[in-house]
């Protein structure tokens, strides 16, 4: 069989496992509902042809039981450091340490619960004419504090399907505007913190973005998740926020070197 085949096999059982977890998402018994707002900064920088780094830094704030109030709790705030490795032009290799304050999370069961978090990532591109799509693999080791103050390891593992196709364009560049659409599932093991349930949650993601420029663009989305507990299902809508700056300070450097310089004169 050709590899064109093969890709496209592939391809095709992507896109019919995301067709099926979309429906599947929407199969919800009685469950509890918080609405959210998730923030997220991140910085890149690219280190060489191979190789960048970034840093995340991130907050949630959510509803609670008894306010319907999307800014009622800050539920969460994180940093995270990223670094990169692009083996191919369809692989993307990488790993992140990540320290979450997660305060009053309905998640875990709404008490403090400080988290450190060391994940190692996989995304496979497939690169297609006028649209993205693309598998993501990522294993986290979560080690959090539970309601005895005792902190528990939990291994999860998180797939994701995601779709990113440009609006006025055929490509992503300055000025362009893009819709995405994401579906993941996430497994773990079992911990008194997080509960006994194998399947830990799922998370639909709609929405788009624009490129004010090619180092700076933006993210507005909606996302559904259904998250199975032993002390009550529960359901999140929220909205997501995410600014992304590629090289910042090298950029802002390079905009106040040309500022300050003097003006060229004619001979």
């Amino acid at each position: 069989m050709s590899s064109k085949n093969t890709h496209n096999i592939v391809l095709k059982k992507n896109i019919s496992i995301l067709v099926i977890l979309l429906i599947t998402s929407m199969a919800y018994g009685q469950a509890k509902t918080y609405n959210q707002f998730w923030n997220e900064y991140q910085f890149n920088k690219t280190i060489n042809k191979k190789w960048s780094v970034e840093l995340n830094l991130g907050a949630v704030y959510s509803s609670t039981e008894t306010s319907s109030n999307i800014f009622q709790e800050n539920t969460q705030r994180s940093i995270r450091g990223w670094g990169h490795y692009y083996l191919s032009p369809r692989w993307k290799l990488s790993s992140f340490l990540a320290y979450n304050h997660n305060k009053d999370v309905p998640e875990i069961g709404q008490f403090e619960s400080p988290e450190w978090r060391f994940a190692l990532q996989g995304i496979y591109y497939f690169h297609k004419t006028g649209y993205t799509l693309s598998t993501r693999m990522r294993l986290e080791l979560r080690h959090l504090k539970n309601e005895d103050d005792n902190y528990d390891n939990v291994i999860r593992y998180r797939q994701q399907v995601k779709y990113i196709k440009p609006i006025n364009s055929k490509i992503l560049r300055e000025g362009v505007v893009y819709a995405i659409a994401s579906e993941e599932v996430y497994f773990k093991s079992g911990a008194k913190v997080t509960g006994e349930n194998f399947f830990d949650r799922n998370r639909l993601n709609i929405g788009a973005g624009y490129l004010f420029t090619d180092d700076i663009q933006v993210e507005l989305t909606y996302a559904n998740e259904y998250l199975p507990r032993n002390s009550g299902n529960q359901i999140v809508n929220a909205t997501s926020l995410t600014l992304t700056f590629n090289n910042l300070f090298k950029n802002l450097n390079k905009k106040l070197l040309q500022k300050n310089a003097p003006p060229s004169s004619d001979e």
